[in-house]
């Protein structure tokens, strides 16, 4: 049989869309570390660090933190399979895509979902949350930290508190947040946040970085009924990264040398630095974007620093400006998902890639595309604006 392949060769892309980010150079030589079996001794070593490393970015002791062998969406189905069994009333906060597959698991899990609309671009209300814990008896609230389709910041202080309140726990999804924004597990006591390796952290997707608090800890030894995914049992995959490392299945080797060093460069950056630099560059960013003319999608006052959307103007075709933004500059950024399709671009400023640097170009860029579609820009006055927020 004879077979027809391109040698390995892709392009070079700036990755500003929703995921993956450009990946820290120090972060591919680390995946270039020779393969040591996932029992060995060193490799423990290697375990311990990233836990502790994890632990630190997550801002938590939980003695459950770990990184699940799985992009960010298995540590959704790990989250939510994990705390819910059949027939437990689980009420999931939706303003936006990911939100809705919450929806979807928590059924797939048999669990009785009780479903929080709040309009797409803005952020659920507290207000909409108690009057469901006051008429169910609710096991887990689980809401969006940073809904990655539609730019927005959730608040979870009110509705963390309503939750346990009401003897709730409260599950976030923190995948575009996580080493991009303020996120503080234990302060704000949090009780299961997942996330990904691909956005903030800037590290290649293939791990979902996972923590539970000694509540939901709790829930979990209690379980009256298998966790529904093997693969995914914290039961028995704790038992791996704790004190016995029981064989469960063989760790991804590689993406954990990766994710160790893109923990570590969170660390000697510092976390409070980290969050600044990503407002920072996102105030440039959004300042830039409106004196092209372009309106934020998200509210204001809960728009995401990693993760910027703007409507697209009127009259231009969002698939062409995207095609032209990846054909002739090698940038890629997102469109819009679900009922937003067509309607919105979605700019990330993740981890590696949230620079001066890469806001310049990247609006160079943009008002070159949108011109050649003949929309009518000040020259230069994107940029402008932009630097006075850096000045």
């Amino acid at each position: 049989m004879s077979i027809k392949y391109r040698n390995l060769n892709p392009p070079s892309r700036l990755l500003l869309g929703p995921g993956p980010s450009n990946v820290d150079p120090q972060v591919l030589r680390a995946m270039a570390t020779p393969l040591i079996g996932h029992l060995d001794p060193e490799f423990i070593k290697i375990m311990d660090d990233t836990k502790q490393l994890l632990q630190y970015t997550f801002q938590t002791d939980n003695y459950l933190t770990l990184p699940v062998s799985g992009t960010g969406s298995a540590g959704m189905e790990a989250a939510l399979c994990n705390v819910i069994e059949p027939g437990d009333n689980v009420a999931v906060c939706v303003s936006g895509l990911f939100g809705q597959r919450m929806c979807d698991i928590v059924q797939r899990c048999r669990g009785q979902l009780i479903r929080i609309d709040a309009e797409w671009g803005r952020a659920v209300d507290p207000h909409q949350v108690e009057p469901v814990l006051k008429q169910f008896k609710v096991k887990v609230v689980a809401i969006v930290h940073a809904e990655t389709s539609t730019g927005i910041l959730q608040p979870l202080e009110d509705i963390r508190r309503l939750a346990h309140d009401h003897g709730a726990l409260l599950l976030v999804d923190a995948v575009t947040s996580l080493g991009g924004c303020e996120l503080k597990v234990d302060e704000w006591e949090l009780d299961v946040v997942y996330s990904g390796t691909q956005k903030c952290l800037s590290c290649p997707p293939g791990l979902a970085p996972i923590t539970f608090s000694p509540r939901a800890q709790k829930l979990l030894d209690e379980r009256q009924t298998q966790v529904q995914s093997w693969y995914l049992d914290m039961t028995m995959i704790q038992r791996y990264w704790g004190q016995e490392r029981f064989y469960h299945h063989t760790a991804p080797i590689s993406m954990c040398y990766a994710f160790r060093e893109a923990l570590r460069l969170v660390y000697d950056e510092g976390l409070e630095v980290r969050w600044q630099r990503h407002e920072l560059n996102h105030r440039a960013l959004m300042a830039g974007l409106q004196a092209m003319g372009l309106r934020p999608f998200a509210a204001e006052g809960y728009r995401l620093p990693s993760l910027n959307a703007v409507w697209v103007p009127e009259g231009i075709q969002d698939a062409k400006v995207r095609g032209r933004l990846l054909q002739d500059y090698g940038i890629e950024i997102g469109g819009g998902l679900g009922k937003l399709k067509g309607q919105i671009w979605r700019i990330g400023l993740m981890g590696f890639n949230s620079t001066k640097k890469t806001v310049m170009v990247f609006l160079s860029a943009l008002e070159a595309a949108l011109r050649a579609e003949g929309y009518q820009a000040s020259p230069g006055a994107a940029l402008a604006a932009a630097q006075e927020v850096y000045d």
